[in-house]
């Protein structure tokens, strides 16, 4: 199991393909489950751990890598599954790094990773409901059948367990701009309703219109759509926020086509992820993301706003 991450930091090329390799692993039950290579740093075997009291409950204890105190999550409680019953069960750590910060998730076997593409990714059926812990499934060729791989909506989890606050600091809001924003669009495009919700909750104190997509595609549908219409995307919209890792057409490959369409290529396109690391601005660049923040920063989602408001007034 150590070789399984050792080229993670080689694999950075398969973004802004429309490609994404998953890792995946059991949750001690059947169903192969997965999350984005991208977020993982790595797989241990389960250390010592030091119980904290008053903690949330879905969180087995605090470990310690390199001097680093690291949380450590019990998935399989956290996406709604009965407690495991079987001592001899086995159990490993997966490390992971989503929005500046760095957790593990106690799961069980660890399979292997494999290699695909955005357009092999779907949604999860809508029947699924809203409280499914997925932000999308795919099949996988096990012993000659197809098998099911059921995305974590990772970003789900951390929010049951983390309390992310959408107020906006003193200081942030230019009181000129206050009116000029009210009623204008944002158009957020991110498969998680829980990333959705959160820019959502930010960014409506400001008086802004929310428009919401599910993933790449159907916010590149929309926007043709629109075009189709006679419509000028840059005016209808103050900017896009999208997130990077979506089904069918992942953040970098929509940024691309936006940019390659005459009549929306000047939209105001910012990147907001839960990826870390520094290859995050060399792929800015190369699709033509305006902006990149990480996830979740009230803030700089407001300053974002604000930035562009202000190259719009100033044209």
């Amino acid at each position: 199991m150590s070789g399984v991450l050792n080229t993670v930091d080689q694999r950075t090329n398969l973004v802004g393909e429309n490609r994404l390799e998953l890792l995946l692993f059991s949750l001690n039950s059947r169903q192969l489950f997965a999350i984005n290579v991208f977020k993982v740093r790595e797989v241990i075997k389960v250390p010592p751990m030091t119980k904290m009291p008053g903690s949330h409950h879905h969180i087995r204890g605090v470990a310690s890598l390199r001097g680093v105190s690291v949380p450590v999550i019990d998935l399989r409680a956290a996406i709604g599954f009965p407690p495991s019953r079987l001592e001899d069960q086995e159990e490993n750590l997966i490390i992971t790094e989503y929005n500046r910060s760095i957790q593990g998730f106690l799961v069980g076997q660890v399979r292997n990773i494999i290699n695909t593409t955005w357009t092999e990714i779907q949604p999860p059926p809508k029947t699924a409901g809203r409280s499914t812990y997925l932000t999308a499934i795919t099949h996988v060729k096990e012993d000659k059948r197809q098998e099911i791989v059921e995305i974590i909506d990772v970003e789900k989890v951390l929010a049951q367990i983390i309390d992310y606050d959408v107020s906006i600091s003193e200081g942030v809001l230019d009181q000129e701009l206050v009116n000029q924003m009210v009623g204008r669009n944002v158009l957020i495009v991110d498969d998680s309703s829980t990333a959705r919700s959160q820019v959502r909750g930010t960014l409506s104190q400001l008086g802004l219109n929310i428009i919401e997509c599910r993933d790449g595609l159907e916010a590149l549908n929309l926007l043709k759509s629109w075009c189709d219409e006679g419509k000028n995307v840059v005016e209808e919209l103050l900017l896009m926020i999208t997130d990077a890792e979506m089904p069918e057409m992942d953040g970098y490959k929509l940024t691309h086509e936006v940019r390659s369409d005459p009549r929306m290529k000047d939209l105001y396109v910012t990147l907001n992820t839960s990826l870390s690391g520094s290859f995050n601005d060399a792929m800015v660049k190369k699709v033509g993301c305006d902006r990149f923040i990480s996830k979740f920063q009230p803030d700089l989602l407001v300053e974002v706003a604000q930035d562009r408001l202000r190259q719009i007034l100033n044209r």
